[in-house]
């Protein structure tokens, strides 16, 4: 079929998959992201668990939605190979421990025996986090096959070993002014009545959208480019984190990133304060420059804070078209939304936002 035919159909393709793929509920989505925290705050194992950290000193690289498929047509993960690797290896040298937010493999589109075989390479580049106890896996709804001990032990043992867990959630647990803080992790399509263990969807992805997929050659970006859907479900879980207090949300799912608080004035501002409070005069140099150019920027402009309530992020995906990759970090007392894109030289890290951890933590108190 002619390209310009094929970017014509695109469009009502994309609506129907949206359509029929995803629906979030917001009692749903509240009602299952609740149960899920209690659970693992219960310490029903089952479910997930609560992991110590000092926010000042440990790191984490959280990725989603890699989608691994069978290299073939329909595979979004492919073109991103290369950048996710390459990311893989620089968090293993620099001790991160790498939580993989779920959606890790395409089981709705390929057989997880087809997705072992296809994907050797990398998956054994996060197999080396699991040797030195550095990784932590959760199960999404296109790879919530993992979540059984049968399929686990058959396809996930011989690369990661017998001791590998797989839950739905995990919560990083904190101290900061003697008040504990949680960062609650999962994958985010709990209360999705289209994702959520529906029987309907899978079907739809594998018999449908994969063929169609294959022809139009249409890639997940493609798909998150639909601001109405995507912004709604991030919404949602935004509307859901706001409930509790001294509680950050992350997931991916929806593979749009986000990172919580846009104030940068005033993140910048409480920053270049406690530089000089410190007598950081290095450090009050580069706020001053970064504080004056965002004010430089945003001079005539009404600002909108999008999220004063600074609790919810999204990874984004690793699966888009050009090969970029996204997700956080957790690390020198930051948290960082950063993408892995591909440069003259090889992969290059890009910190697209970041805050530090005081300042989140501050403003939920």
């Amino acid at each position: 079929m002619p390209n310009p035919l094929k970017r014509i159909l695109q469009r009502p393709i994309i609506w129907l998959s949206n359509r029929f793929s995803s629906q979030p509920s917001r009692p749903q989505v509240f009602a299952s992201l609740s149960r899920l925290q209690e659970e693992i705050l219960q310490g029903k194992r089952h479910s997930g668990v609560v992991i110590p950290f000092n926010y000042e000193q440990d790191r984490f690289i959280i990725f989603s939605d890699q989608h691994k498929g069978g290299k073939d047509g329909a595979d979004d993960f492919m073109a991103a190979e290369q950048n996710y690797c390459h990311a893989l290896r620089y968090y293993y040298g620099e001790g991160y421990t790498f939580i993989n937010l779920g959606d890790c493999e395409e089981l709705w589109e390929c057989t997880p025996a087809k997705v072992m075989a296809a994907n050797h390479a990398t998956l054994q580049e996060e197999a080396r986090f699991q040797q030195q106890k550095r990784y932590y896996r959760i199960f999404g709804n296109h790879d919530l096959q993992w979540h059984y001990k049968v399929p686990r032990l058959q396809f996930l043992k011989p690369i990661f070993g017998k001791k590998l867990k797989v839950y739905e959630g995990i919560i990083l647990q904190t101290q900061y002014e003697q008040t504990e803080f949680n960062v609650f992790l999962t994958h985010g399509h709990q209360g999705d009545l289209r994702s959520d263990g529906n029987a309907f969807s899978k079907w739809f992805v594998a018999a449908v959208w994969t063929p169609i997929q294959r022809f139009f050659d249409i890639r997940a970006d493609t798909l998150s480019d639909s601001f109405e859907l995507a912004d709604r479900h991030n919404i949602m879980m935004y509307e859901w984190s706001m409930q509790y207090a001294r509680t950050f949300l992350i997931s991916g799912h929806t593979h749009k990133p986000v990172f919580a608080s846009l104030d940068h004035i005033d993140r910048l501002t409480k920053q270049l304060e406690r530089a000089r409070s410190k007598g950081n005069e290095a450090e009050v140099y580069i706020l001053q420059k970064a504080l004056s150019d965002k004010q430089a920027a945003y001079a005539g402009k009404q600002f909108v804070k999008t999220m004063a309530h600074p609790s919810y992020f999204n990874t984004g995906c690793c699966c888009f078209s050009d090969g970029d990759i996204t997700g956080i970090e957790i690390a020198e007392g930051f948290i960082r939304l950063i993408k892995w894109r591909s440069g003259d030289t090889g992969p290059i890290r890009v910190v697209l936002e970041e805050s530090p951890l005081y300042y989140l933590f501050d403003q939920m108190t």
